[in-house]
């Protein structure tokens, strides 16, 4: 027989790590009450069954740790040290209670990770499986929270890590037959679903450094530029050439052009594309392998506005991305 409400609860709660210094009344209240003199962001991130996954493929665990990761991601793309968080479980009712708990030992293992408070939340009955995630950072000490807007033209447009890892890991996830992968390849591209890692440190060295704009890349790199170009009134030029491709989504696409493909249009690899004045460039690169991140520039904030994606031979890539609505990757072209 299923565990109630509130004993499920409680067992959740035991595998939550030790509240954070600013935590005056955690989880366990009607409400959490947290203390602080610095700026917050706030945002908010869910993940679906069916959509960003399917727990048949990912297990319980690796659930719970994509939610708060993705969730994380969006701080780092502030620049914000990253506090709280509180998340919501809609559970199915032939979710098993073993599941649940899965979910919620894979929040606790990010929460340890990147020294976040699981402050609260809540448990409700869904029709299908989705953990919501409201994340909570605050300002550094010695820099600002960083926007989408600040980019201007003449910024040094650049990325952190590498790209097209988490697009290859869904054709795995996808595939009838098995690539054939080296085992160690095949499970470093596997955990860019099943173990995402938030640059929060790498947001926190960019904003440091003088970033005048950021992203992170959870609906592919053509469109969230195109978002952080709109955002700042600017146009943005990227080289394809340069981009940093993870290794293996060649031989998991099957030819170069399908993985620049990849790489220029798959989401949720929750890197960080970042606008730098050039002369911050340096720092930022520094401070970003600090933190344990290559730093790449990969095109140009210019006049005008929308994305270009600039093949080598000249050629153009529509600048595509994931969009909700409409369930697969859709344009965000140039203008102007």
């Amino acid at each position: 027989m299923p565990a109630s409400e509130f004993d499920l609860i409680a067992a959740i709660n035991e595998r939550l790590p030790t509240a954070g210094s600013r935590i005056r009344v955690g989880s366990g209240d009607d409400a959490a009450v947290v203390e602080s003199d610095r700026p917050s962001a706030v945002s908010v991130d869910a993940i679906v069954d069916g959509v960003h996954f399917r727990l048949s493929d990912f297990g319980a665990v690796a659930v719970g740790r994509k939610a708060l990761a993705a969730g994380l991601s969006d701080l780092a793309a502030m620049g914000a040290v990253a506090g709280e968080a509180y998340v919501v479980v809609g559970a199915p009712d032939d979710l098993d209670d073993p599941d649940l708990l899965g979910i919620a030992e894979g929040l606790a293992e990010v929460a340890s990770r990147e020294q976040v408070t699981i402050a609260g939340g809540d448990l409700v009955a869904s029709p299908a499986l989705v953990v919501s995630v409201t994340s909570i950072g605050y300002e550094p000490d010695g820099s600002s929270l960083i926007t989408r807007s600040g980019a201007r033209p003449g910024d040094v447009i650049a990325v952190t890590g590498e790209l097209g890892g988490a697009a290859a890991a869904v054709a795995l996830l996808d595939a009838d037959d098995e690539a054939p992968l080296p085992a160690a390849l095949r499970e470093a591209l596997l955990a860019r679903q099943f173990d995402p890692r938030p640059r929060l440190r790498e947001g926190v060295a960019l904003a440091a450094a003088g970033a005048t704009a950021m992203i992170d890349v959870s609906d592919g790199l053509g469109a969230d530029a195109g978002h952080l170009a709109r955002a700042s009134g600017c146009g943005i030029e990227i080289d394809l050439g340069r981009l940093p491709v993870a290794r293996g989504v060649g031989e998991v696409a099957g030819s170069d052009d399908a993985a620049m493909d990849l790489a220029a249009s798959g989401g949720e690899d929750y890197e960080l594309l970042v606008a730098l004045p050039e002369e911050r460039v340096a720092a930022a690169r520094s401070g970003v392998e600090k933190a344990g991140s290559p730093l790449t520039a990969i095109g140009y904030a210019i006049d005008g506005g929308g994305v270009a994606l600039r093949l080598s031979d000249g050629r153009e890539l529509d600048p595509r991305g994931f969009d909700q609505r409409r369930g697969s990757r859709s344009g965000s072209g140039r203008t102007g």
